[in-house]
């Protein structure tokens, strides 16, 4: 555990901090999930993980759950759409226990927060909101050309001072040896093992949806314990129903009686 000065210069400790992350590049793997709320923050943390990300709106609640893993805050880009906005919120992340953000925007947005000494994670390959642009929801740099395109990407996101690239549905082969080729941490989410750190969503790894996409997999079933949930939740609302009409419920352990004596007095006073 490591201590620290949070930017709203107070005292804690971090499981892990940027410095580490940049000095164990290559040397160790790190692992990464999202948290959204104090119970998912508090999971991840009695599980180990090493770091979290989830949405800048939700930092004062998933730092009820964890003070102390490595959280990300990514900054929605409907709540900040100019660099000025961009800047406030992440000062005001910062602030509020977030020790880096995470911007899917571009190369200017991310050199304006890394000047300011902001750890900045960028978002490279499949930037699902961008998707239209590679025409729909694909892996990106399954062509020579286009992953070498992509490798300029992580060195121009390099020179705009990002610390770290969550690398979204690569190629893992391509992912691999990028990840030797540039000093940004890259944190896979659906792009291999030769990322520094590895990612996925908590509702993929806890068996949430429906439907996983290709690059997850579910280690449990939880929609399936909701089910069942709401089956027992209607299961006993039927019961109470079905008692209480036939005169079952409440017994004598469930109600509260006076005295017989405190009964005829009451009787006589009305």
């Amino acid at each position: 555990m490591k201590n620290i000065y949070t930017w709203s210069a107070k005292p804690a400790k971090r499981s892990i901090t940027v410095g580490d992350l940049i000095f164990q590049k290559g040397k160790k793997k790190f692992t990464q999930v999202t948290a959204n709320t104090a119970l998912e923050a508090k999971a991840a943390e009695q599980a180990g993980f090493d770091m979290i990300i989830g949405s800048a709106s939700n930092i004062k609640k998933v730092r009820e759950g964890s003070k102390t893993l490595f959280f990300t805050a990514a900054l929605e880009l409907h709540n900040y759409p100019t660099q000025e906005d961009v800047l406030r919120g992440a000062f005001k992340a910062l602030e509020n226990g977030a020790d880096a953000v995470m911007t899917a925007r571009s190369m200017d947005v991310v050199s304006m927060l890394a000047k300011e000494d902001v750890p900045v994670m960028g978002h490279l390959g499949l930037v699902p909101r961008k998707s239209t642009w590679i025409g729909g929801l694909r892996a990106v740099g399954k062509t020579a050309n286009e992953a070498f395109e992509l490798f300029k990407k992580f060195k121009r996101l390099e020179d705009a001072g990002a610390f770290s690239a969550e690398c979204e549905v690569i190629p893992e082969n391509v992912m691999t040896e990028i990840s030797k080729r540039t000093s940004i941490t890259t944190v896979s989410l659906g792009s291999g093992k030769g990322a520094d750190v590895m990612y996925l969503f908590m509702e993929d790894i806890c068996g949430e949806n429906e439907k996983l996409p290709r690059h997850s997999k579910a280690f449990t079933n939880l929609r399936k314990l909701r089910e069942n949930i709401e089956i027992e939740r209607v299961k006993a609302l039927k019961l109470f129903i079905k008692d209480s009409i036939e005169g079952k419920f409440p017994t004598k352990e469930n109600s509260v009686n006076v005295d017989e004596n405190v009964l005829k007095e009451f009787l006589t006073k009305i």
